[in-house]
């Protein structure tokens, strides 16, 4: 039966507190305390589907648990032993900085004079990123703080087309590879796989039908009163979804009379894919807004951040399982 105590060793034991107590009581796990080392194995880690949250060069829960995950999908006997993840992060990701140009091909992804407002958002074609600082730090895996930090003489706030930034080395988001309106069907091997979400850890793990895991990102969960616990189903997957914004819904559960139809994008609050569950109106999907994955609640559905929510159709497809606990 999948999904049996071998899963509740690093998703219900609370992986963060375990993994800092551990560190207390091994003083030889030899924990990445340079922000370069650490950005390379958040690289490594990423690039493995094992998501670290924001790629920024800090210790945090999220690399923790990446690590944990890591180790125990690839059978190490010491989950919390640094050492296996920091060996194969410096033998594959040597170099942890790349420059990236920014081409005239990506100036149609920016519009800063995108409103905040929904009533006004619903004027606008596409929920473009706001600034080419935005649009770079997505696409790298991180936030417009890090990228300040990846280029100290220069002034962020003010990319523009033909500027060239220092940017983790990183695959990369690519916006304009996002096709729009673009379903996935059912398949035969990733429509068997099962999602885990684990509201309480604050991540989203997949598994294969064998029970071997395949990934892990952090997420935002729902408020409380209307986290869908429960098993469900994958229904459907589509790219750049359009959003209905209902505050009254929002914010209580309740369908209100007044709503607005936000159009698509990466600055849309369900970012650029939808994931919809069996559940109605629960889906997995992305976000607006990366840097508070995990560190704040949705409505109801569960948010990853867009680098990540777009890997989904690589690893589940209509009909997967998925449990909400």
């Amino acid at each position: 039966m999948i999904l049996s105590m071998r899963w509740i060793v690093f998703l219900f034991l609370g992986v963060f507190s375990a993994s800092l107590a551990a560190q207390e009581a091994e003083p030889e796990a030899q924990e990445p305390a340079d922000p370069n080392t650490i950005l390379q194995v958040q690289i490594f880690l990423d690039a493995h589907l094992f998501g670290p949250g924001k790629l920024d060069g800090a210790m945090g829960e999220f690399t923790y648990k990446a690590m944990v995950n890591y180790n125990f999908a690839h059978g190490h006997a010491e989950l919390y032993d640094w050492i296996p993840v920091m060996e194969a992060a410096a033998a594959e990701v040597p170099v942890i900085f790349a420059a990236f140009k920014i081409k005239p091909d990506l100036e149609k992804f920016v519009n800063p004079t995108l409103p905040n407002k929904p009533e006004e958002q619903v004027n606008f074609p596409y929920m473009a990123y706001r600034s080419y600082a935005e649009l770079v730090a997505e696409r790298f895996h991180t936030d417009e703080t890090f990228l300040t930090k990846c280029n100290p003489e220069r002034d962020v706030t003010k990319l523009k087309v033909g500027d060239v930034v220092v940017v983790p080395n990183v695959k990369s988001f690519r916006i304009e590879d996002v096709k729009a309106m673009q379903s996935f069907p059912k398949d035969t091997t990733l429509s068997t796989h099962t999602i885990v979400v684990d509201t309480t850890e604050r991540m989203a793990a997949v598994y294969s039908s064998d029970e071997h895991l395949l990934a892990a990102f952090p997420i935002t969960p729902g408020k409380p009163e209307f986290i869908p616990v429960g098993t469900w189903s994958v229904k459907t997957m589509m790219t750049t979804p359009s959003f209905r914004y209902d505050k009254q819904f929002l914010e209580g559960g309740g369908r209100g009379k007044e709503a607005y139809q936000i159009p698509p994008g990466p600055n849309s609050p369900v970012g650029i894919i939808w994931c919809g569950l069996s559940k109605s109106g629960i889906g997995l999907h992305g976000t607006a807004s990366p840097r508070t994955i995990g560190r704040s609640q949705s409505a109801g559905c569960v948010r990853l951040a867009n680098w990540d929510a777009i890997r989904l159709p690589t690893l589940v497809r209509p009909d997967s399982r998925v449990i909400v606990r």
